[in-house]
């Protein structure tokens, strides 16, 4: 590996960090909006039950699906990553490769013109 490849790596890799640190905090402060949102909703609302639940399961909801979807599309992203990664380092090679070579079996048939 040249050093020029290995400062794009690293370069690639710090990047990648901070993508992770920086996503995770947006998808943390979004939650804490969400449920100080709610809190204060909560408060307002002085005992009525109902509503009360309504807001409880609305912030449950989001909290629950910001998370999941940071963290779903952040596990695709690495695999996609780490596959093209290994393609492009001389990965393995494909299970069946046909032979150079060899002409098609069978030919389509020619066209005729009316």
């Amino acid at each position: 590996m040249s050093q020029d490849q290995a400062a794009a790596m690293t370069t690639d890799t710090q990047l990648e960090k901070t993508r992770a640190r920086y996503g995770l905090l947006a998808v943390i402060v979004s939650n804490l909006a969400i449920a100080a949102v709610a809190v204060f909703g909560v408060w307002r609302l002085d005992g009525d039950k109902s509503v009360i639940v309504g807001i409880l399961t609305a912030a449950f909801t989001a909290v629950s699906s910001m998370t999941t979807a940071y963290l779903g599309i952040k596990a695709v992203s690495n695999t996609a990553r780490s596959i093209a990664l290994g393609q492009q380092g001389g990965g393995a090679a494909p299970v069946s490769t046909p032979p150079v070579s060899t002409p098609p079996t069978s030919m389509p048939p020619a066209q005729r013109t009316p």
